[in-house]
């Protein structure tokens, strides 16, 4: 993309009732067919080799059809937080259980499909990246906010330092359903707001190589 901001907006995974075993298997429970969150779940999947990416989303589709109470949500935590990532690599995209599957079909055939993301990447870690100003929206934050602890936590110890030299507050800009027009104002919120986005993920287990 060139001359354009790009932006991915991710939804916080919801709290597992109990946490992927050893083995990177998801825990026993309730499966459901479609994402906890209500929106799109991530299955990611690598490998060595193009051809040993397809027979791993192969696998993986086997296992998910054999233990149909795995949930989108438990098999995607298993996935991103209890493997070893390779060179090759692949995102599957869904709302629900069958699309989910159905985008492992294609993984597998070596078709593409909607929600189907391939690439490679050498890092062993990933990159965080703080946006500019332009990558403010009305309501950023509103849920964060209210369903993740850790990411209320960095906002109040983002407001604490500001608070000294500035005229407004920072919780009260980002529950407010009003634009964020002042300068002065965008520009530090975004900073607090990545600052607690990174602080999340770290609590996940994603440690940047650098930001």
């Amino acid at each position: 993309v060139s001359g354009t901001n790009a932006h991915v907006i991710l939804e916080q995974a919801p709290e597992a009732p109990e946490q992927a075993g050893r083995s990177g298997h998801p825990a026993a429970g309730e499966g459901t067919g479609a994402s906890a969150t209500g929106g799109v779940t991530a299955w990611s999947v690598s490998a060595r080799t193009p051809e040993a990416l397809r027979a791993q989303a192969e696998r993986v589709r086997e296992a998910v059809a054999e233990h149909p109470h795995w949930s989108p949500d438990e098999v995607g935590h298993a996935l991103a937080t209890g493997r070893t990532w390779f060179d090759q690599r692949a995102v599957v995209l869904g709302r629900d259980r069958d699309e989910l599957l159905r985008g492992l079909d294609a993984l597998a055939a070596g078709e593409e499909a909607p929600g189907v993301v391939t690439g490679s990447g050498r890092c062993a870690a990933p990159v965080f990246v703080f946006p500019g100003q332009g990558s403010q929206w009305t309501g950023m934050a509103h849920e964060l906010l209210g369903t993740s602890a850790v990411f209320r936590e960095s906002i109040a110890a983002c407001e604490a330092a500001l608070s000294p030299h500035v005229d407004w507050s920072l919780t009260e800009v980002l529950r407010s359903d009003e634009p964020i027009t002042r300068v002065d104002v965008i520009q530090p919120v975004l900073f607090a707001v990545m600052v607690s986005l990174a602080d999340l993920w770290r609590s996940l287990g994603v440690e940047p190589a650098a930001v």
